[in-house]
């Protein structure tokens, strides 16, 4: 890759993303929309994930000549008591002993990268840390460095409200599961918002990880902004409550999904199948008439609950395009229980990972059954497309009051059960067929639907273009950074 001659004034940010892919996806986008705005910038991360963004990085610094590169740190997975290859929590068994392990190995990746700092000198030197909230201890490479620490959070402010709120207020405590049918107010939104016990955000400290969690947050509150894959148009006032609530300031610079300007046909792992014959598919089929499910990297189905959303596709009548992950045990049957199934149906099935925004935005996808991942959540605004919300788990249960409630673009499928790794409540047929039909019908309510959400994707890409909000308010963030006095960490007495 060649580098522009450089001076010691260039702004040079260290972007250190955490290895889940709803974290690392949106941090790539990130570092190439700095790139643009003639920022140099060294992602931070591990071999196997290095290879995943590897494509969409050396295009930009290759084919754009931007100022980009990857840095790989091998990651301490023995060091960890993980097993070999265990970079990504997306290739962890569901264990919550291995997800413990998994965060304190990231801690291991300091010296490495302190002592790559140390002998760079293809780079200017870092003037910022961009840095994921769960990798706090980059709060003290930044302050060896003498330079700001910025927090990238993998959702919206809404739900980061909520989940400091829980956090804050001691609102979930796991020996209160009884009570997850209470309804909570959550004290610091700007409107009202109560919802049960056992739908709120579970905290880290449930996993037994509270010092991790307490770490994460006092880095947050020490560190010297917030950066956030939203945009204003969508939720200023939360925003601006977030700011309040944490005493940071908060840089929307979303959706990030739209760098490129265009659609991506691939972000994050390859695409499993070729996303040409994904496309040249969807062009066969009238405009609104396919619907796209897909339930994020992490979530898994069991057979069960799989041959009941079958059930409700093939009654809807409709054409569908349906990604099903990979790893969960009995994944083969359910494989083999689908592609019996959809013989002589309308359907295009993707085994592992599929060009999503890519399929979002195609004019033929009229509905999207989601997880409510913020990522997810936040292609299907930008292209448009109501959804039907199923969640999981974390916050997506808040993400999902957002579409539904405070936006009127979703319809709930009814899940009201948070399901974990090993989890998992069926939803019927039935229910399933409802809320399609809700969303994909012809009637005034999924009219309505159709409307605001093509609003709110219209409002999203002004957004990113030159002299939209998020432009602006990246421009201020990086100008932000050039007069930065960082802030003088108070230690407590022990």
């Amino acid at each position: 890759m060649e580098i522009p001659n450089h001076s010691h004034d260039q702004q040079h940010f260290l972007l250190c993303p955490f290895m889940a892919q709803g974290h690392m996806i949106p941090m790539a986008d990130m570092a190439r929309l700095f790139a643009r705005r003639g920022v140099y910038v060294s992602f931070v991360t591990t071999p196997l994930n290095a290879s995943r963004v590897r494509p969409a990085i050396d295009r930009a610094s290759r084919c754009s000549n931007l100022p980009i590169r990857l840095v790989e740190l091998r990651f301490p997975y023995e060091e960890a008591g993980l097993p070999e290859g265990s970079e990504n929590v997306d290739v962890l068994p569901p264990s919550i002993d291995l997800f413990k392990r998994f965060f304190e190995g990231t801690k291991l990746l300091k010296q490495p990268l302190e002592l790559f700092l140390s002998a760079d000198r293809d780079f200017p030197p870092p003037t910022c840390v961009v840095s994921d909230l769960l990798l706090p201890w980059t709060l003290d490479v930044a302050r060896g460095l003498g330079i700001p620490r910025l927090v990238f959070h993998g959702t919206c402010s809404y739900s980061l409200i909520v989940m400091e709120s829980v956090r804050r207020y001691g609102l979930w405590d796991a020996a209160d599961r009884p009570e997850k049918e209470t309804m909570v107010t959550i004290p610091d939104m700007p409107c009202q918002f109560e919802m049960k016990k056992g739908l709120l955000p579970i905290p880290l400290s449930c996993a037994g990880l509270a010092d991790f969690e307490g770490g994460a947050v006092k880095a947050e509150v020490d560190s010297d902004g917030v950066v956030i894959n939203s945009f204003d148009e969508l939720e200023a006032k939360f925003t601006e409550a977030y700011e309040k609530l944490m005493g940071n300031k908060a840089y929307n610079i979303g959706p990030l999904s739209l760098c490129e300007g265009g659609v991506q046909a691939e972000r994050g792992n390859k695409s499993s199948i070729d996303p040409d014959k994904c496309l040249s598919w969807l062009d066969s089929h009238k405009p609104g008439s396919v619907v796209y499910v897909s339930f994020g990297t992490l979530a898994r189905l069991g057979l069960r609950q799989v041959m009941e959303i079958g059930e409700a596709m093939k009654g809807s009548g409709r054409p569908v395009v349906w990604v099903l992950k990979q790893g969960k045990e009995g994944s083969e049957e359910i494989e083999s229980w689908v592609s019996r199934f959809g013989e002589g149906l309308d359907w295009m099935v993707i085994v592992g990972w599929a060009p999503q925004v890519a399929i979002l935005s195609h004019k033929a996808v009229g509905g999207f059954v989601t997880h409510c991942g913020w990522n997810s959540t936040l292609e299907g605004l930008c292209a448009g497309v109501p959804m039907v919300t199923w969640p999981h788990f974390w916050e997506q249960f808040v993400n999902e009051r957002l579409v539904v409630e405070v936006l009127k673009v979703g319809v709930r499928v009814g899940i009201e059960v948070q399901m974990g790794w090993t989890e998992e409540v069926v939803v019927g047929r039935e229910e399933i067929g409802v809320a399609l039909e809700r969303v994909m019908g012809e009637g005034e309510e999924g009219e309505e639907m159709r409307r605001r959400v093509r609003k709110v994707g219209e409002m999203a890409k002004k957004a990113m273009e030159v002299g939209g909000s998020s432009f602006v308010n990246m421009t201020m963030l990086i100008e932000d950074v050039k007069g930065y006095v960082v802030k003088e960490i108070v230690v407590e007495n022990a």
